[in-house]
Parts: structure tokens; C-alpha cells; sequence
């Protein structure tokens, strides 16, 4: 089907403003038969006009979302007004490669698409013109910037030298392990631990060869924890874990494989080999801890009392032992 003499000047007009445009533009008509392919849409498509127009767009393009397309495409026919899609509701209309050097990230191009309904001289629609906008450099701009955003509120929220979180960020997941756990009555355990004699270390070997034995044990401490435990720097040689769905004996179990670990490691720093323990205390939350500053208190206590039982040890909060 052939579009009239007057349609044509119409588009001959068109087509002059739409040529200096970095768009593309297609016209169909109600039989999805492509009546004008823009040299946008050849030299993305590789298609050039004469292989296209007179053609079944999707015989032509067998991977459109024939479906989708006819949707948007029947409701501007019938309602005779303008659509719109963006590349968040559909990435692109046409799978066409990204060439451009400074968003070669993408593999192809996102797109933005408006459909257009022509009016021809009689009053009657029955073609829709189909302009698509590249807004590839729009889009990964935005996931550059996204990405940089959750990297900077990730490194705000991370001890730079365990990689563990850090006292801010624990301290704000503990009140809500709190709030959930008093919702939900489901078993929950802090774990303080602090390494034994630390001060020994700095003083004979140097901070650096202490920051070494800091970051060992953070490491030892990724190791085994599990998806669904929150470990953190307190500050210091201190650190702290969350076991989330564990009581205090469960929680030993894994306060004592830790202790066990940190006592087989060696540390070498230059040209000496530093060994070290922890001491851990833990803390099950229970009613009688009116809010998280109290369970750190407990967890806390019992750390200091195995301390005081010559370290290198696990003790569960007892109120009876609390100093």
C-alpha cells in the first residue's frame, strides 16, 4: 500500500528537519508495512531502505515484541494520540549496537520511542509514525552515578582497615536486630571480642605490625561467618559479631571455632612471626534488656570476665557474674 501524493509531500517535509537529526524515524501503516526508513535506522540496522520499505515490519525484524508493538501501536490508531516508552519500561525497540566510544560499556542501544499517529488531508489516521531517541549516554551516565552513589554509601559504612562495618553502621543494624528480634521472638546473639594482650604487640613490634594483626583477624573473621551474620569493628582491637536465629550455645559453638582459628594463626609482619588470642564474651537478648546499649553492656560483661579467667576463652553473659 502506497502512501497518497499528499501524505508524501507531508513526509517529504518532515523528513527534511528529521534527516538532521540524530533519530530515527519509521512510518507504518495499519498493516505494519514500513512506508519510510530513515537513514538513522539504515546505518544502525544495516538495512537500507529498498530491503525494508514495502516489507512486513516484523518479518523484516522477526525479534521485535510483535505482541508489545501492536499494543502500543493499535491504541494510537484507535485513540489517535500520542505513546511514549522509555527504555526503564523497555530498554529498546530495536536491538541495535552501541558504537559509541565514551558509553562503549553498553551493548546495545537503549532507546526511547514515541509513536506518532499521521493525519492525513482527508481527517483519517492510518499511518503512525515510530521516532527512536538514543539515550544511551543518558542511561549510563545514570548507572555510572548510581554505582558511584552505593560505592560511597558502602565505604561510609565500612571500618577501612577490617573491611568490616564499622561501629556507626553495626551499631544501627544491632537496634534493628533488637526491634525484630522483640517483634518476632526468634533467638539472637551478640558476640564481643577484643584481642588478648594488643598492646603488647604495638609496643613490640610497631602500630603497623598491629594493624597486620587487626586485619588477620578480620579476615579470619569473614572466613567463617555466615550470609546471614553482621560482624564489625567496635573500635580498636574490639570487634563484634550478630548471629541472627542463634541462642548463646550456638553461638559458642561458633565463638569457640573462631577462638580456636585465631590461636593456630601466625602473623608475620617483616621478619617476625606474631602469635595471638582472643577472649569472647556473648549475650542472647532477652527481655530483661530494655534496648541495645544494654545488650552491648551484657556482651560486654561476659567479655570481661573471660578476661579475667585468664583470657584466650568464651564466656556466655551470666547476671550473676557481671561485674
Amino acid at each position: 500500500m502506497k502512501i497518497d501524493d499528499i501524505d508524501i509531500l507531508e513526509l517529504h517535509w518532515l523528513m527534511d528537519m528529521i534527516q538532521s537529526i540524530d533519530v530515527g524515524m519509521v512510518v507504518i501503516d495499519k498493516d505494519y508495512t514500513v512506508q519510510v526508513w530513515n537513514s538513522f535506522m539504515a546505518n544502525h540496522s544495516g538495512k537500507h531502505g529498498a530491503e525494508v520499505i514495502d516489507f512486513s515490519l516484523f518479518e523484516t525484524f522477526p525479534d521485535l515484541p510483535e505482541n508489545w508493538l501492536k499494543r502500543k501501536v493499535e491504541s494510537v490508531f484507535l485513540i489517535k494520540n500520542r505513546a511514549f516508552t522509555t527504555w526503564e519500561q523497555h530498554p529498546y525497540l530495536f536491538r541495535f549496537k552501541n558504537y559509541r566510544p565514551i558509553t562503549g560499556t553498553a551493548d546495545f542501544m537503549y532507546q526511547n520511542v514515541t509513536f506518532v499517529p499521521l493525519v492525513s488531508a482527508s481527517g483519517e489516521i492510518n499511518h503512525v509514525c515510530i521516532i527512536v531517541y538514543d539515550v544511551t549516554d543518558y542511561v549510563v551516565h545514570k548507572y555510572d552515578l548510581l554505582g558511584a552513589n552505593k560505592e560511597l554509601a558502602r565505604l561510609s559504612q565500612i571500618d577501612h582497615l577490617t573491611q568490616l562495618n564499622n561501629r556507626g553502621h553495626w551499631e544501627d543494624l544491632l537496634i534493628q536486630e533488637f526491634r525484630r528480634t522483640q517483634r518476632t521472638k526468634q533467638p539472637c546473639s551478640l558476640v564481643m571480642f577484643d584481642i588478648d594482650y594488643f598492646k603488647k604487640v604495638n609496643d613490640s613490634y610497631g602500630h603497623q605490625a598491629g594493624d597486620e594483626v587487626i586485619r588477620v583477624t578480620s579476615k579470619l573473621l569473614r572466613d567463617i561467618l555466615r550470609n546471614t551474620d553482621i560482624a564489625g569493628r567496635y573500635g580498636g582491637e574490639e570487634f563484634v559479631i550478630i548471629l541472627i536465629d542463634t541462642e548463646a550455645e550456638g553461638a559458642k559453638i561458633m565463638a569457640e571455632r573462631l577462638r580456636k582459628n585465631m590461636e593456630a594463626c601466625t602473623v608475620k609482619y617483616e621478619d617476625v612471626d606474631i602469635r595471638f588470642t582472643i577472649s569472647l564474651g556473648i549475650s542472647e537478648l532477652t527481655d530483661h534488656q530494655s534496648d541495645h546499649n544494654q545488650w552491648i553492656e551484657s556482651a560486654d560483661q561476659a567479655l570481661y570476665v573471660a578476661k579475667e579467667g585468664g583470657r584466650n576463652c568464651t564466656k556466655i553473659y551470666n547476671s550473676s557474674e557481671a561485674k
